[in-house]
């Protein structure tokens, strides 16, 4: 069932797809920092090569090589294997100045969270599975935040289980159309967002979507789609 932003929009044709099943699937992909990439389960597993030890120079980034246009539909499973950790789906990323995400104007990126934040690219970017910190752990949550800047934009309750009470996988889904953002958990809406375009910076319009993950968590991704959206 349909509900929020959802609701009012219609999901036209199909931009990106990718199952995200074996390494041909991601031969195309930029990784930045360093992860173990597997496909044990016919699903994309991601886990640090580096120790956790290390702190953010063992998290990561690995984004698709497509550009999309600003109205979309942003969809995939996704699986925990094993906690602590968090993921991130960063998505309308570019650089500040238009800058195509991998031109060589901007400085390279190597998964450390700031150089996301507050380098030189714009990107809004929703948390979930927040099972980091003690208190992340204790009242779980999913977070928008818009960059340039660290903003907390938007908030809502996470319904997923720990990752040993999980067995099988969740439809995670993001709709950016206008200036409204909507962030759902097997299509149950967890909050939405519209911008001013003025309290957190310029609008955000196309970009390229990437996946983050913090060391040591484990979990899995699959049928990733892409679709445009109509009124």
């Amino acid at each position: 069932m349909r509900q929020g932003l959802l609701e009012k929009v219609r999901l036209g044709k199909v931009l990106y797809e990718n199952p995200l099943s074996g390494d041909l699937d991601i031969a195309d992909f930029h990784l930045e920092g360093r992860a173990k990439i597997t496909f044990p389960n016919g699903r994309m597993r991601m886990e640090n090569e580096l120790d956790a030890t290390q702190g953010q120079k063992a998290n990561y980034v690995l984004w698709c090589p497509e550009s999309f246009p600003s109205d979309v539909y942003i969809e995939w499973d996704f699986l925990p294997i094993q906690e602590p950790g968090l993921c991130i789906l960063f998505f309308a990323a570019q650089g500040r100045n238009g800058e195509d995400l991998f031109s060589e104007a901007l400085v390279p990126r190597t998964g450390e969270y700031v150089q996301y934040h507050h380098g030189d690219i714009d990107a809004f970017h929703v948390s979930y599975f927040r099972r980091k910190e003690l208190d992340e752990r204790a009242f779980h949550t999913c977070n928008l935040r818009k960059s340039y800047g660290f903003h907390l934009v938007a908030q809502g309750g996470d319904p997923i289980p720990d990752a040993d009470e999980v067995t099988e996988p969740y439809k995670i889904s993001v709709l950016k159309y206008k200036n409204q953002v909507a962030f759902y958990i097997n299509e149950l809406e967890i909050f939405s967002f519209e911008d001013d375009g003025t309290t957190y910076g310029p609008m955000l319009n196309g970009g390229k979507i990437g996946f983050r993950q913090l060391a040591p968590l484990v979990a899995e991704y699959a049928n990733l789609k892409v679709y445009n959206v109509e009124e």
